[in-house]
């Protein structure tokens, strides 16, 4: 055991379990144990406690908003990186320059990018739309990123990353992102202005109306079990606009909230509901 650490007994584990899952939807496995240890002892030694028993007591009894939102924090992962799973991105330029065929120039366009972590994922929207679509500069787009994580939704916001993060990247891709004197580079204005950063439980109340034209949720739900699983997928497809786009990870299909949807492509999904036109 690494020198900080505290032990953890089956009935703390399973304690911790019960309360990340009540409060943020994330099912942990047997597996994360040490994972837990790691991540919390820190915590609880800075409270001046004694035992993870002692820290789940202090949540549930007199903790502050900041000390329950620094647990699901320490418990969240967050892995991922600028243009992840190509062909989604490729699939969006085509729907969005379909909409913007379609609709009367410089209309409303908007787009969901749910569990962002660092924020890579909605930059990346944001980048490889405006690049192939300049005149996107003159329209009402805008690009929601949200996660439960504050500590990542405060980093992504800054769109700052080490120059380590543009390994793989084309020329091409690489070439917009400002390079800073401390041998970090960040996101070009153009795409930072596009993006607002949200933290948003995805188990609990959602403020926004929507609709959205297309959602990101890659590699979230795979942290939820199967019932939150649905459920989640299934509000997604209420906030989508007709015949609007989802978009998930590789690992991850949508089990019981699919009824509204038709896959259309690997991990793509559109929504069955029509526009007015169509179905006229």
């Amino acid at each position: 055991m690494e020198q900080g650490e505290i032990s953890l007994s089956e009935r703390e584990f399973s304690r911790i379990k019960s309360r990340v899952y009540k409060v943020a939807g994330i099912s942990l496995s047997d597996a994360k144990r040490t994972l837990v240890v790691s991540r919390l002892s820190k915590i609880v030694r800075a409270l001046d406690l004694s035992s993870f028993d002692d820290y789940v007591d202090y949540l549930e009894k007199g903790a502050s908003a900041s000390d329950g939102q620094d647990f699901v924090n320490a418990l969240t992962t967050n892995l991922t990186r600028f243009y992840r799973e190509d062909h989604h991105f490729d699939h969006l330029k085509t729907y969005v320059g379909a909409l913007m065929s379609e609709r009367p120039r410089g209309q409303r366009l908007r787009i969901w990018s749910a569990g962002c972590s660092t924020g890579q994922e909605p930059y990346t929207i944001g980048m490889d739309l405006l690049n192939a679509f300049p005149e996107l500069k003159r329209w009402d787009f805008k690009i929601l990123a949200t996660d439960i994580d504050t500590a990542v939704i405060a980093k992504a916001a800054r769109g700052i990353y080490p120059e380590n993060e543009l390994s793989g990247l084309s020329g091409e891709r690489a070439r917009p992102f400002q390079k800073l004197s401390d041998g970090t580079v960040q996101v070009p204005q153009a795409a930072r202005e596009l993006v607002s950063f949200k933290p948003l439980n995805l188990i609990a109340e959602w403020p926004m109306k929507g609709p959205f034209d297309a959602i990101f949720c890659r590699n979230v739900a795979i942290y939820f079990d199967k019932p939150t699983q649905g459920a989640v997928f299934g509000r997604f497809g209420k906030l989508l606009a007709p015949e609007g786009f989802l978009y998930i990870g590789h690992s991850e299909n949508l089990g019981s909230g699919g009824e509204g949807f038709r896959l259309v492509g690997k991990t793509i999904y559109q929504s069955k509901r029509m526009n007015k036109r169509e179905a006229a």
